[in-house]
């Protein structure tokens, strides 16, 4: 299999634009070269991207791709929004993560708010554990969704089988299987019902094995490694200098981690490791992933372990900030309390009243740093939001990547990124 070292690239005379009709950037095309659209339709583009490539018989000499055929303009929806009714838009961003997009959008309105310490621990605990799931339910996608694309259909069997145990979990939580919108402003919707931390652990045993059976599958596998080995590697310098963050920098050998660098919720106070990659290929994404959903479940089992209240909050802790402005009151209450009934009035209607300010929060999410930006002028609904999506930033470095590639490694590559178009379309 070629690599890119072993392509010789058109020299900068060549390679140099001066801009199609299309508008793709290209000029008019030399010999025999072709220009190929690759999407918006194409099932390893996950979702509607669209790649102009510029081709040399196979191999690639330019690559643009477009974006913005999913495009539902969920920025400009939040300033029309309390921030409680935005929860469920967060939902549609990484949408095999929603659990982490709640509670990461969550995080970020009540540091805006000024209550992040307020938040109790259970709910705290609650929450981590949420963020942990989603990780493993979208990597177990994600490399499934990999391995099919490049050939390998058993993979993504045994990988969809545990991920719809995660669907069942998520729906006994939440009431719903994808779509959770769980998160509340200053907590959760709700405790966790009686058995799920059971049902939770008691997963955390059976996808291990799955973990082990998929390695088999893969990591050794002759054709796995000759489609991914050395194909569509990423320097250091140029995952940093194009902002990648989340696997794919991990993947080329830079240690950051937000959850370690800039510690939220409770991982200050959990046991695990950041793993990291040392070619930066598309075999080291997969490992990269792999690993961490294993240091994941880790993760899960410590909160299971030491979650306040014991496993069916024996205890009866909250899980909610107690702040009537903030939170909306116990039902009972509203029914017999006029104070309590006007607070729930202005929560729902205006919303909780926010300082004015500005706000960045970044987290963990499966795809990379997912980052939240408000701009409050005071009052129930943002002023400005800016929503950082990973997926936009880490399809950033697409035309690099794959200049000097042959065509079918495309698919290998865009499956090694792991990208979301609803997030990057948001």
């Amino acid at each position: 299999m070629s690599t890119v070292q072993d392509i010789e690239i058109s020299d900068s005379g060549r390679a140099a634009s001066a801009g199609l009709a299309s508008g793709h950037g290209f000029r008019e095309l030399e010999g025999e070269k072709m220009e190929l659209n690759m999407g918006p339709s194409h099932p390893s583009t996950h979702g509607v991207l669209r790649i102009v490539l510029e081709l040399d018989g196979e191999i690639i000499t330019k690559a643009m791709p477009e974006i913005g055929y999913l495009h539902r303009g969920d920025e400009k929806i939040a300033e029309n929004m309390t921030f409680n009714q935005f929860v469920p838009y967060t939902d549609r961003l990484d949408y095999l993560a929603p659990l982490a997009n709640n509670v990461h959008y969550a995080l970020a309105v009540e540091k805006l708010l000024g209550v992040t310490d307020r938040m109790p621990e259970r709910g705290t605990y609650l929450r981590t554990i949420c963020c942990e799931m989603a990780r493993v339910s979208a990597h177990l996608l994600g490399l499934g969704a990999f391995a099919m694309d490049v050939g390998a259909m058993t993979v993504f069997l045994h990988t969809f089988t545990e991920r719809e145990k995660v669907y069942t979990l998520c729906e006994a939580l939440t009431g719903a299987r994808f779509t959770t919108s769980f998160t509340r402003v200053g907590g959760l919707a709700r405790d966790c019902p009686k058995g799920w931390i059971d049902a939770v652990a008691k997963f955390c045993d059976e996808v291990e094995v799955n973990f082990d059976e998929t390695e088999k599958l893969l990591t050794r596998s002759p054709i796995w490694v000759d489609r991914t080995k050395d194909v569509g590697t990423i320097s250091q310098e140029n995952a940093i200098s194009y902002g990648l963050t989340g696997p794919n920098l991990r993947g080329s050998g830079v240690d950051y981690d937000v959850r370690k660098s800039h510690p939220y919720l409770i991982y200050d106070q959990l046991d695990f490791e950041v793993p990291l990659g040392s070619v930066g290929d598309s075999y080291d994404r997969y490992l990269v992933r792999m690993e961490e959903m294993r240091q994941s479940v880790r993760m899960i089992r410590q909160c299971i372990d030491r979650i306040p209240g014991g496993r069916d909050n024996e205890l009866g802790l909250p899980v909610n900030i107690e702040d009537g402005k903030i939170v909306l009151p116990d039902k009972q209450k509203v029914l017999s309390s006029m104070e309590e009934l006007i607070h729930q009035f202005m929560l729902v209607t205006q919303g909780p009243n926010t300082p004015k300010g500005e706000v960045y929060f970044g987290a963990e999410n499966p795809k990379g740093e997912l980052g939240f930006f408000i701009h409050s002028r005071g009052g129930g609904t943002p002023y400005r939001m800016k929503i950082r999506a990973p997926s936009f930033v880490n399809l950033s470095i697409l035309p690099k990547m794959l200049q000097g590639c042959l065509i079918s490694d495309v698919v290998t590559i865009l499956g090694s990124i792991d990208f979301v178009m609803g997030e990057c379309d948001r």
